[in-house]
This record gives structure tokens, C-alpha cells and sequence, in this order.
């Protein structure tokens, strides 16, 4: 039995998206002692409906659920504008920390975990979500861009403070509390990726996000050793200003409409173009020329490349001549050769082991999400289809 009957405006709320139920309880307890009301779900579907429904101050997320996953939940909720402000923890038996981070979490956490570092974790929480206004530390050596991207992100809610030099921002970082640092890699003093490195070990300083804001070109190699070590990387660019404020709003957890109307109108315009899905190259095998319409569509939308065949064979043929096809959207129910057969068929080529196949059907029939797995697809969804729900897929596997 949770809260959600008692709940009162102005009431701090957490909601427990959790499928063991004993561990649900501890976890309730915990936050009625933290100053929370407790709200929970047990499965992924239902967790997502409440978080949508009744905004609550903060969420704790399970990965492995029933029904969503808690991968799709957070990129659900982190594309939403009206829930990507709400802080989400994520607990999981896997590891996967630089994912939860840079998904926009607000931390992650292992499993098994102890009662005490659990009560730690819901203290960050209270402590967060109590502080209403946040701190952003800049560093960048060139005084005119500081400025600018201070006044880029700088509003009521945010306290900006900027520096120069590496041994400044070290300083800063060892001194204040911060909830996102925005860092150029040119610094006249030390390396930024030297930089990065120092920050990371210090454990006070492991969920800090890192917004990389440069102008600088990178080899292939330095660009692999950014992305491990930072949660984002932006080039500057034409429309690097607007991804700026895109990062730093879901890095702080800021309130998308509170926000200035011009800065409200970029974010609006930016979050049609997803950089996860754009120039990505996905194929449609689906045998009713409407389906394969309305998917290509919506993902051109998204500026996705998308290629269709209107039955197994043909599919088979196209994926063959196009091997740098990103994902796959296989209708489950064609005549001769169905969604079943291709899809066993392309994972018995090694060099397609791994691609991402997710299975369209049009029946929810029970044991059809079983029968698609066994086949060899990544993931299932019925139709008619949720074109909310099929973008987040894809984003999560294209993230895999």
C-alpha cells in the first residue's frame, strides 16, 4: 500500500518503479523516512503511466521490468519536455553507469545494495530536489565565450560561476558543490582530457556531468577516450548554442516550461532533430505498403535513412546489399515467408548476430513476445503502433 491516496499538493513524492515487491517496501519505508510520499509501480508500463500522470518529484527506476524495460522508461521520460526535469535513480543489476549518466539519470546505482548506501541515495535525492536553485561551473579561457554561455543558460534557477584555467575549475570543484560543469578543452594550464581524468577520480565527483564544448578537432582515437570519459560532447558548431542549453537544462533537471520563451522555442526546435537517430539507416519489412508509408514518414522526420522490402525474401536480399543497415522493423504476420522465418533466417548470417530486429505484430497474443525472441529479434511491439514508444525502442537499442 502506497501513499497515493494521501497525497497533498506541495507533498514531496517518490515513485518506486520496482518489480520485487519486498524490495519495493524496503525502498517505501526508506522514503516515507527520507520525507517522501511513496508511490509504486511493479511494471514498466504502469511506472511510465504514473510518472506521466502525476509528475512526481523524483523517481526511482528498476532496469530489468516487466513489460518496458527501464532503459525505454528513461529515454521516454528524458524525451518528454513536461517529465525530463524529474530526477531519476536508477538501480540495476548491470553495470551501467556512463549510460544512466549520460541518459540524462541522476545517478545509478548496482545491484545488490545495502540499506545504508540506499538511505545515502535518497538523502542526494531530498538534498536536490530541496536546493531550487542549481550550480553550473563553466570553464573556458576565452572571456567573450564565457560570457556568452553564461548568458545562454544563465536564469533564476541556475548560479553560474566561470573560470579560466584547469587549476581554477580544481579549485572550484574542490571547494563548492556543483551540479554540471561546461568545459572547453583549449585551457592555457593542463590538458582537458588530463583535466577530466583528475575530476573523475575524486569520489565526491563521480556523477558530476561533463558538458565538452569545443571547437576542436578530434582524431577518431581522442574521440573514443572522450566519450568514455565524458558525458557529452558538443562541437561547436551552428547549432551548437541551442544543444548547449538542451544539455545543461536535462543534466540540471530544470523545468523545460519555466524557462524564458526564446530559450523554451530552441529547445522546441532542437528536440525535433534527435542526433541519436539522425543519418541512422533503418529497414522496413512489412508486406502492407500503408504500414511501410507511415513508418517512413515518421522516421524521415528524424532525418533516418529508411529502406523497405514488402516481404521476407526481399528483405533478406536488401539487408544483403546494404550491410550498414543500423536497425531493423520486422512485421511479424507475411504471407509464405513471415517475420519468424527472416528474422531466424538474418540471424543465421554472422556478420547480422547483433543487429538490433524489432518485431511489429498485430496481435498481442500471449506468448508472441516469447515466439519473437526465440526467433532472434531484439524486441517487440504491437500495433497499432505508439509512435512514441517505437522511437524510444530504437533509440535504446541504436544506444546498445
Amino acid at each position: 500500500e502506497d501513499d497515493r491516496e494521501v497525497i497533498q499538493p506541495g507533498d514531496r513524492t517518490l515513485l518506486i518503479i520496482e518489480d520485487d515487491v519486498n524490495f519495493a517496501r524496503i525502498l517505501l519505508d526508506m522514503a516515507r523516512q527520507q520525507g517522501f510520499k511513496g508511490l509504486v509501480a511493479t511494471r514498466g508500463n504502469v511506472g511510465l503511466a504514473m510518472a506521466q500522470q502525476l509528475k512526481p518529484t523524483a523517481i526511482m527506476l528498476d532496469i530489468r521490468l516487466p513489460v518496458l524495460d527501464g532503459w525505454t522508461i528513461l529515454d521516454r521520460l528524458k524525451h518528454d519536455p513536461t517529465t525530463r526535469h524529474i530526477p531519476v535513480h536508477v538501480m540495476s543489476v548491470e553495470e551501467g553507469l556512463q549510460r544512466c549518466l549520460r541518459q540524462g539519470a541522476i545517478a545509478c546505482l548496482q545491484k545488490p545494495v545495502s540499506s545504508e548506501v540506499l538511505l545515502n541515495a535518497l538523502a542526494r535525492i531530498r538534498e536536490f530536489v530541496d536546493r531550487p536553485v542549481k550550480a553550473l561551473l563553466i570553464v573556458e579561457d576565452d572571456e567573450v565565450q564565457r560570457q556568452s554561455i553564461a548568458e545562454l543558460i544563465g536564469s533564476d534557477d541556475v548560479n553560474i560561476t566561470t573560470v579560466g584555467t584547469g587549476a581554477e575549475a580544481l579549485n572550484e570543484l574542490g571547494t563548492g558543490h556543483f551540479d554540471c560543469l561546461v568545459l572547453d578543452l583549449g585551457l592555457p594550464d593542463i590538458g582537458g582530457f588530463e583535466l577530466i581524468e583528475q575530476i573523475k577520480q575524486n569520489p565526491n565527483l563521480g556523477y558530476l556531468p561533463i558538458v565538452v564544448y569545443t571547437g576542436k578537432e578530434f582524431t577518431p582515437q581522442e574521440e573514443t577516450e572522450l566519450r568514455r570519459i565524458s558525458d557529452t560532447i558538443i562541437i561547436k558548431d551552428a547549432r551548437s548554442p541551442e544543444r548547449l542549453l538542451n544539455e545543461t537544462t536535462l543534466f540540471l533537471h530544470r523545468v523545460q516550461a519555466d524557462l524564458p520563451a526564446s530559450r523554451r522555442h530552441m529547445l522546441e526546435q532542437l528536440q525535433q532533430n534527435d542526433p541519436v537517430l539522425a543519418g541512422k539507416k533503418v529497414l522496413i519489412v512489412d508486406d502492407d505498403v500503408r504500414n511501410i508509408f507511415a513508418l517512413t514518414s515518421l522516421l524521415e522526420r528524424y532525418q533516418m535513412q529508411v529502406l523497405y522490402a514488402e516481404n521476407g525474401q526481399d528483405g533478406l536480399v536488401k539487408l544483403q546489399n546494404h550491410p550498414d543497415v543500423h536497425i531493423v522493423l520486422m512485421d511479424v504476420m507475411m504471407p509464405e515467408m513471415d517475420g519468424y522465418e527472416t528474422t531466424q533466417a538474418i540471424r543465421q548470417l554472422n556478420q547480422f548476430a547483433t543487429l538490433p530486429i524489432i518485431a511489429l505484430t498485430a496481435k498481442a497474443m500471449l506468448g508472441d513476445r516469447e515466439k519473437c525472441i526465440e526467433a532472434g529479434a531484439s524486441d517487440y511491439i504491437t500495433k497499432p503502433i505508439d509512435t512514441e514508444q517505437l522511437l524510444s525502442l530504437i533509440r535504446v537499442w541504436l544506444y546498445k
